[in-house]
């Protein structure tokens, strides 16, 4: 575990283009909903890149802070937290100003029965926050559930494809998008709509979901049977220099790795790991939620952390028994029923 734990250390360590973008991000940085799977790891990032760029960059993270040791373990590594229940209007009008937002804050898991829920957070607090933070600049963040399922020979759908959510949770994420987008038309603030599609690590996500699957010897449904993925570090670092691309109108960005995936492959590159011959059910449909982030990779340039590492990496945390997160993404629904 000590050699993983020392890989970690280097994977999340910030990037030479991260250090000098963050040099020129002027002002602070406050990460709304920093209590979630990425928020942790960003706020960790950009107080390292702050460092490393030599600047005095307060980074604050914001979240109702449940479990105190989370709350402590940034505080450790010199993020300053607040509690807060962002849909507590005085709480949220009481959070310090600051020039730039990243919005973490949403509800996926559990929206089917607590739909009021989901469309307060993900639909109704953006404009209360592109309010609060009109002066600043906003990257905030969506799904790629937000558009069509598209033929897996098409290379993804680019950000000028028309959305066709599906199910109250992507429709309440384009309701995200387009309160941020009327937002920052109306007060001219810097705004970039991140839309991620699939995020993966150690801990979580569309690999580890594959690899727990193979190594467990459940089936694997093939329906969905292909996925684009972006290591999450890749992922986090993106998200704080796209601070130096917000505009008004708001700019929609795709963020993923540039490859289409096969669900199969990638799982028969773990029974090769582990020994184990993989099990599937039902045929592939022929078509998928998939991106093209050829615009982010042009900004930015190509994941540094490759398909073939995460699959590597994967296996090993969890041979070696690794600790997990345990909330799977559902990338197989295909019904939109979170």
């Amino acid at each position: 575990m000590k050699d993983l734990e020392k890989l970690e250390s280097e994977l999340l360590a910030p990037s030479a283009a991260l250090i000098a973008d963050m040099a020129k991000i002027e002002g602070d940085i406050i990460l709304l909903g920093i209590g979630g799977k990425m928020g942790p790891s960003m706020g960790k990032l950009a107080v390292a890149a702050a460092k490393a760029a030599g600047v005095n960059k307060r980074i604050i993270g914001v979240s109702r802070f449940s479990d105190a040791k989370a709350k402590a373990a940034l505080e450790a590594v010199g993020i300053e937290t607040i509690s807060c229940d962002l849909l507590n209007d005085a709480e949220l009008q009481a959070l310090p100003d600051a020039k730039n937002v990243i919005y973490l804050a949403g509800n996926k898991f559990g929206t089917t029965g607590k739909e009021g829920f989901t469309w307060a957070m993900n639909a109704y607090l953006p404009g209360r926050v592109a309010e609060k933070y009109k002066n600043s600049n906003i990257v905030a963040f969506s799904s790629g559930n937000v558009l069509p399922f598209v033929p897996v020979t098409s290379g993804g759908v680019s950000e000028e494809t028309t959305p066709e959510p599906i199910g109250e949770y992507a429709q309440s994420c384009l309701g995200r998008e387009r309160i941020f987008e009327y937002f920052s038309q109306k007060n001219q603030t810097p705004t970039l709509i991140y839309r991620l599609n699939y995020a993966v690590d150690f801990r979580y996500g569309v690999m580890m979901e594959l690899a727990k699957s193979v190594l467990e010897g459940r089936e694997i449904d093939l329906r969905t049977e292909n996925v684009n993925v972006i290591w999450q570090g890749d992922a986090n670092e993106i998200a704080l220099r796209s601070l130096l691309h917000c505009e008004a109108p708001a700019k929609m960005l795709n963020v993923t790795g540039p490859e289409t995936l096969s669900i199969k492959w990638i799982a028969n590159q773990f029974g090769k790991i582990f020994g184990i011959e993989p099990k599937f059910i039902y045929q592939a449909e022929g078509t998928a939620l998939l991106n093209n982030a050829s615009e982010c990779h042009k900004l930015f340039g190509y994941p540094k952390v490759t398909v073939r590492e995460i699959i590597d990496i994967t296996a090993t945390w969890l041979q070696q028994g690794g600790d997990e997160f345990g909330k799977a993404t559902h990338f197989q629904e295909r019904g939109g029923k979170f």
